[in-house]
């Protein structure tokens, strides 16, 4: 395990009492690109993707080791625990979402649109009602690096709902050009989007509405150091975003407050441990955490 420095940098006085270790561990490296980060509580490990290699890795809490959790994993992009403890994955192989069950079969939730098959669903998230919220941009398909080169059937990147009562699977938002990271508010009130692909990157904001309807999607923050990845929200109600030089913070106004800078491209990230205070942060080809002085969001 190597040792790196943390180093915050306090943009507004709002930032400055976030704060934590001084040095941020590396739990693992070597990897082509990590990304989708996702923390069981009641195993204490993280499960992790390795894109490229087609692997999905997992970090034992309990012995500092990592492991291969699944091989090959379908190209799995980004994760989600849902609250029944199961892990939803994005499989940009066969462009599609699935739930692994607590015996290890695997459900799949979506992979098509409408008869036309998925782009390369990307990330996910769930909210209380059940519903489960992905992006769906291209880069699944665009080549054989992260999954197999092909056209897109839908034609357009959209941002998906797969409804909880019937499992059909709806558009949220039909005006992304390559929508990624997505996290809710605490209250569930709204929805954080990342653009990847505009120039610049930028983070969009939409209501949530009752029968799970997006209205709004005005530009929140913009990205200063390349494209914006995963999206998290924290206890305080800030926003955090990965973009390439490490975790952008913003004020709930949109002020960009602060960073934690990172020696590699960071490109995903998760609250986890007992308190939902450590960080942990997938960059390049590497894993790392740290312990922070906030708490990811505790959702309804």
């Amino acid at each position: 395990m190597d040792l790196v420095k943390a180093e915050f940098e306090v943009l507004d006085e709002r930032f400055a009492r976030v704060n934590g270790d001084e040095w941020m561990q590396r739990l693992h490296t070597g990897c082509r690109w990590t990304e989708g980060p996702a923390y069981f509580p009641a195993g204490r490990y993280l499960v992790f993707s390795d894109i490229p290699n087609n692997r999905t890795l997992r970090w034992d809490e309990t012995t500092g080791r990592v492991g291969v959790f699944r091989q090959p994993s379908d190209y799995a992009n980004g994760h989600t625990v849902d609250r029944q403890g199961r892990l939803i994955s994005c499989e940009q192989g066969p462009r599609r979402v699935t739930r692994t069950e607590h015996d290890g079969t695997v459900t799949v939730l979506a992979s098509s649109y409408q008869g036309k098959k998925l782009n390369s669903p990307n990330d996910v998230v769930e909210h209380s009602d059940g519903s489960l919220w992905f992006t769906d941009p291209s880069y699944g398909i665009d080549s054989d690096y992260e999954g197999y080169r092909a056209e897109s059937e839908i034609g357009a990147c959209h941002v998906y709902r797969i409804d909880p009562r019937d499992g059909e699977v709806r558009i949220a938002a039909d005006d992304f050009s390559r929508p990624n990271g997505l996290a809710f508010s605490a209250d569930e009130s709204l929805l954080y989007i990342a653009d990847t692909r505009q120039d610049p990157s930028h983070l969009r904001v939409f209501f949530v509405g009752d029968k799970g309807t997006l209205t709004g999607g005005e530009i929140f923050a913009t990205s200063d150091a390349g494209g914006f990845d995963g999206v998290r929200v924290d206890s305080e109600g800030n926003i955090w975003a990965a973009a390439h030089d490490g975790l952008h913070c913003f004020a709930p106004d949109g002020t960009r407050i602060g960073k934690l800078r990172m020696p590699e491209i960071c490109s995903n990230f998760t609250f986890g441990g007992p308190r939902r205070n450590e960080l942990f942060i997938t960059a390049s080809s590497s894993l790392y955490t740290l312990r922070v002085t906030v708490n990811g969001a505790r959702y309804p």
